[in-house]
C-alpha cells in the first residue's frame, strides 16, 4: 500500500517506468511522440520526462487503441479537449464511439453468417458422411 500511495503522488516518469507500467516497449512511447500524441519534457541530457498529464494521455491512447480506434482519432479526441474543452471533446468522441459500435455491429451480423454457413455446411458433410460410411 505505501508504494501505491507514493507512486500515486509522483509528479514525473521515464519512459521506462511508464513502458513497463503499462506494459508496453519504450518504441512505442517514442512513436506516439513522433506522431504528435505526447509532447514529455526533456532533462539538459535530453532524456524525456513525462508529467501526469502525459501519462493520463498514455494510458487514453491505449485504451483507445484497444477499442479500435485509429492513431488519428485518437489524436482527434485528446487535442479536441484543448482547443474546445471537455464538451466539445465528447461529442467528438461520442462521434467516434457510434462509428464504432456500427463497425462492431456489422461484423457482428457478417460472423453470425459465416457461422451460419459453416453450420449448414457441417450438416451436409455429416450426412454426406453418414452415407458414405453405411454403404449407400
Amino acid at each position: 500500500m505505501v508504494q501505491r500511495t507514493s507512486e500515486k503522488k509522483k509528479k514525473t516518469y521515464t519512459i521506462s517506468e511508464l513502458a513497463k507500467e503499462f506494459d508496453i516497449s519504450t518504441r512505442t512511447i517514442r512513436y506516439y511522440e513522433e506522431v504528435g500524441l505526447l509532447s514529455p519534457k526533456r532533462t539538459s541530457g535530453n532524456q524525456r520526462i513525462f508529467t501526469r498529464k502525459d501519462r493520463a494521455k498514455l494510458k487514453l491512447i491505449l485504451r483507445g487503441k484497444r477499442l479500435g480506434f485509429s492513431l488519428e482519432e485518437i489524436k482527434e479526441m485528446i487535442e479536441m479537449y484543448d482547443v474546445a474543452g471537455e464538451p466539445e471533446q465528447i461529442r467528438l468522441t461520442l462521434k467516434y464511439g457510434d462509428k464504432k459500435l456500427k463497425e462492431i455491429e456489422e461484423k457482428i451480423k457478417e460472423l453470425e453468417l459465416l457461422k451460419e454457413d459453416l453450420l449448414n455446411i457441417r450438416e451436409i458433410l455429416i450426412r454426406r458422411l453418414k452415407e458414405l460410411e453405411s454403404g449407400s
